[in-house]
């Protein structure tokens, strides 16, 4: 059987919002208090190869949000070495814009996503505000500007990207999301991107409020946990935790933490 290669995985905040725990579940819950979300995105490299995993948003969008913008998760990449010029593949989990965003930034990529969230983003679920409220237009249309360039691969469910990497649609929180499974020297790793925004909706079983088929939502908690090797495998796409549980690469300020290593405690 041929070894398949160990990735090192890496999550760099870039940027930051007070919540509080109610706002972050769709069930009601009593006990509310602080619970505030990170914003991330993902560089898996190795075997001669690198890739982006989701491409963050600028200043105005915080701006017109109210998110505290921390760096550019563009920029962000040089803590690893990385120039943009370098990043020629990309996976977009989904289109919100807090995934999908900067891609002017990345003169050299090609992105990887689900058709089914290019039909959702550009459909007639867009005319529902609730369903449409996480979107921006002008970060999709630069996706569909790509489609035009030949940037743009679309996967119909699973798909393997590498060996040792693949992507895994999963729905729910939009129509077309995509997690990654990724080999690391750990084992199996499982980016749940807004599958799981905090450890605690997995855990807890409680979605994030932001859903389009609740259904898909809560069978893709049960499904990803069958691909990552454990809970300690599995990583949210939004919790704080996860800069508490995993080792800083370099200067704690620079907020890039270390997923292929092993975590201090479980999720």
């Amino acid at each position: 059987m041929t070894k398949l290669p160990d990735y090192e995985v890496y999550a760099l905040r870039y940027a930051h919002l007070p919540r509080t725990r109610g706002q972050n579940f769709i069930e009601y819950d009593p006990h509310d208090g602080p619970m505030p979300m990170d914003y991330f995105v993902w560089v898996i490299r190795g075997d001669d190869r690198l890739w982006l995993v989701d491409t963050g948003f600028g200043e105005a969008a915080a701006r017109a949000r109210g998110r505290e913008l921390l760096r550019c998760p563009i920029e962000s990449l040089s803590v690893l070495g990385i120039r943009a010029e370098e990043v020629e593949n990309v996976v977009l989990t989904h289109l919100h814009y807090d995934h999908a965003g900067n891609l002017p930034k990345l003169p050299n990529a090609h992105f990887h996503l689900q058709e089914r969230e290019i039909h959702y983003a550009t459909g007639r679920f867009m005319r529902q505000p609730f369903l449409r409220h996480a979107y921006d237009p002008d970060d999709v249309c630069e996706v569909v500007r790509r489609v035009y360039a030949d940037r743009v691969h679309f996967h119909l469910g699973d798909a393997d990207l590498a060996p040792g990497l693949s992507v895994i649609r999963v729905g729910g929180h939009t129509d077309g999301l995509q997690a990654v499974r990724v080999h690391t020297a750990r084992g199996w790793v499982v980016l749940t991107s807004d599958a799981s925004h905090y450890y605690a909706n997995m855990n807890e079983r409680s979605p994030f409020p932001i859903v389009f088929n609740l259904g898909d939502m809560l069978e893709g908690y049960a499904r990803l946990r069958s691909l990552a090797d454990s809970d300690d495998h599995l990583v949210p796409g939004h919790d704080p935790l996860v800069r508490e549980l995993y080792p800083f690469h370099g200067d704690p300020h620079d907020d890039c933490v270390a997923l292929h290593l092993p975590p201090r405690t479980g999720g």
